[in-house]
């Protein structure tokens, strides 16, 4: 990978690898670090990675360091509140606060399938390369995820 091919990486993956770290950890300072090291990352092994893989590279250190994060804090017992994330505007207000909080319910690896799949459009091989799953454990996993998701909108539904 030559400078060009990088310079066309951060401009081409940066706001969506902002997006996926900053909704897997849930804080958008972290997820600054992270979009940060991922490039950082990248450059330092642009030799071994190929153009074409670079989008699925950042994907997987992005993933991987949104899952540290995730277990640093969780080891101090820290939580805090999603932040507003300005890519993602549901029409209603209550809306975007339900699925923020349907997302919290979620462990880890499981908040990551969703928003891979349903928020960055990722197909399933993508998703078992940037996570190591296979094909099939991602759509086991996900589905399980997304059933969680359901079980919990349908309880808020009869709440609301």
């Amino acid at each position: 990978m030559n400078a060009q091919s990088f310079n066309e990486c951060v401009k081409d993956w940066s706001d969506a690898l902002f997006r996926f770290a900053c909704k897997c950890t849930g804080n958008e300072e972290d997820a600054r670090d992270i979009t940060q090291s991922c490039f950082e990352i990248l450059w330092t092994k642009r030799q071994q990675v190929l153009p074409e893989k670079a989008k699925a590279f950042l994907f997987q250190v992005a993933y991987n360091q949104s899952v540290d994060a995730y277990r640093k804090k969780s080891r101090t017992n820290y939580q805090e509140e999603l932040p507003e994330v300005e890519s993602f505007h549901p029409s209603n207000p209550d809306l975007k606060r339900v699925l923020e909080r349907a997302l919290k319910k979620l462990d880890e690896q499981s908040r990551a399938l969703v928003l891979l799949k349903d928020y960055e459009g990722y197909n399933y091989d993508e998703i078992g390369q940037i996570t190591g799953l296979s094909e099939s454990q991602v759509k086991v996993y996900l589905h399980r995820a997304r059933k969680t998701l359901k079980n919990y909108l349908v309880s808020i539904d009869q709440i609301i």
